[in-house]
């Protein structure tokens, strides 16, 4: 298994950012996937995830109405788009296989909100 994200960087409070998470060495379509964050000093948490077939997707209550998490099976492709960012949003960004829980994790990619 193999996830690798992309997308991080330094965003403005406000602003947006799209990570994506590139699949391989599974079968993609078949297993729901997540995002996970994880500040300095703080145990990850879960941000969102979604089905195999996207029919059903989560989110914690922090990003619920902000954050949309969508898949491209046919890409091995996990995206989240970030909208409306918060200091607070600044993490490690982590992709994984599965989410209740997560079986595998990416290394994850950073995102920055500051003005």
């Amino acid at each position: 298994v193999q996830l690798v994200e992309l997308g991080g960087g330094l965003a403005q409070p406000g602003g947006s950012l799209r990570l994506s998470c590139a699949a391989s060495g599974f079968r993609f379509s078949s297993y729901p996937m997540g995002w996970f964050r994880q500040t300095p000093g703080k145990e990850r948490e879960f941000v969102a995830g979604i089905s195999w077939g996207s029919r059903s997707r989560n989110y914690s209550d922090s990003v619920r109405g902000r954050f949309t998490i969508s898949r491209d099976n046919a890409k091995n492709t996990l995206y989240l788009d970030m909208n409306s960012l918060k200091p607070e949003d600044t993490a490690l960004y982590y992709c994984t296989k599965g989410w209740a829980p997560p079986n595998s994790w990416g290394r994850g990619t950073q995102v920055t909100v500051s003005s």
